[in-house]
């Protein structure tokens, strides 16, 4: 029979450690406040006032993801402040494609032992994700277990919600052969292919702290955080101002343009693209080479630059691109829609 006092303290768990990190992220959530905002951090459950956001008929549209295998480069370099907006961009760029403007973004930030600073970093980065997408953060859940996480490690995950006026959802029905596709770039990986990415690492012998052999002036660690592109307020912007002209967007993530695409087109229809239309980032080189990587392998496992497709009219095509332009996207004429033979995605 043991002896003395069992603690949850003594168990590994700290709850003032939990406490003073919730007083540290009370700032970061309060400086996403938006219409509709109801509560501050720190209650059971968080209300959301959709008809003060400005909604008359609203569908409510939900999503949820983590940011996979880039953890482990992150808590490898030690660099945990832009991890969270990944996180943040994963679910809301999911939202956007279905017209829907996020409304509020959660996150579950699981640890064996509880870092107040690396935590408080990370929830700075989901903050930040937020205020670009526009977002309120309005809770999470910190979980301590030990036992389940080496030391260092932590796992995280992000659920938003958002909502689109119900005659504004989609992919629209009207998408006919001649629409066309236009690329929003990608700011690199963003979140997919990381173990692929890790594995080509690991073959070269590179640390996180080595020069990144693609991009001058940047650890290599330093530039694989680069974090996820957020394209809400831009490809929001592009739907207000050109209602039932832009016909759907694709989030291109992990399966690339062959598998994304796919999944808002018509089973009629096919995306035709000229590969040689964009300029594909120098990381995407160096993996490719590193690895030597197959094309069709390749292909399916990166955004390869691209990271939001836009359908579009024909006749609209340059007015929407000029639209995206001024919110700051670099925008790529990839193709168009034609009858679809076999494949759905045709890379010429």
């Amino acid at each position: 029979m043991g002896t003395g006092s069992a603690t949850y303290s003594l168990a590994g768990v700290d709850i003032d450690s939990g406490n003073a990190l919730v007083a540290r992220i009370k700032p970061l959530a309060k400086a996403t406040r938006r219409a509709g905002s109801m509560d501050d951090l720190g209650g059971f459950g968080a209300l959301f006032d959709v008809k003060a956001a400005g909604y008359l008929d609203p569908l409510l549209v939900s999503s949820t993801d983590g940011v996979g295998t880039k953890l482990k480069i992150a808590q490898g370099s030690g660099r945990h402040d832009t991890i969270g907006i990944d996180l943040v961009a994963m679910c809301v760029n999911d939202l956007v494609v279905q017209g829907a403007e996020p409304l509020f973004f959660l996150d579950y930030f699981a640890t064996g032992k509880l870092s107040v600073d690396v935590a408080a970093q990370v929830v700075a980065g989901i903050a930040e994700g937020c205020k670009q997408a526009g977002c309120a953060l309005v809770g999470g859940e910190t979980a301590e277990m030990p036992g389940m996480y080496a030391d260092g490690e932590y796992d995280l995950a992000g659920f938003t919600v958002g909502a689109v006026e119900r005659a504004h959802l989609l992919p629209l029905a009207t998408m006919r052969e001649g629409d066309v596709l236009l690329g929003l770039a990608s700011s690199g990986a963003h979140s997919n292919g990381f173990s692929l990415v890790r594995y080509i690492v690991d073959q070269q012998k590179l640390g996180y702290d080595a020069p990144a052999p693609f991009d001058a002036g940047k650890t290599l660690g330093e530039a694989l955080l680069t974090p996820t592109r957020i394209y809400v307020k831009s490809c929001l912007a592009a739907l207000r101002a050109h209602r039932g002209e832009v016909k759907g967007f694709a989030h291109i993530t992990g399966g690339g343009l062959p598998e994304n695409l796919p999944r808002v087109l018509p089973s009629s229809l096919a995306a035709v693209i000229d590969g040689k239309s964009w300029q594909m980032p120098a990381l995407f080189g160096w993996l490719q080479q590193a690895g030597n990587v197959p094309d069709d392998d390749f292909r399916r496992t990166f955004n390869c630059g691209i990271g939001m497709v836009v359908i579009v009219a024909p006749e609209s095509a340059d007015a929407v691109s000029a639209t995206l332009t001024s919110h700051g996207e670099t925008v790529y004429r990839l193709g168009a829609l034609a009858p679809r033979d076999e494949e759905a995605v045709v890379l010429a």
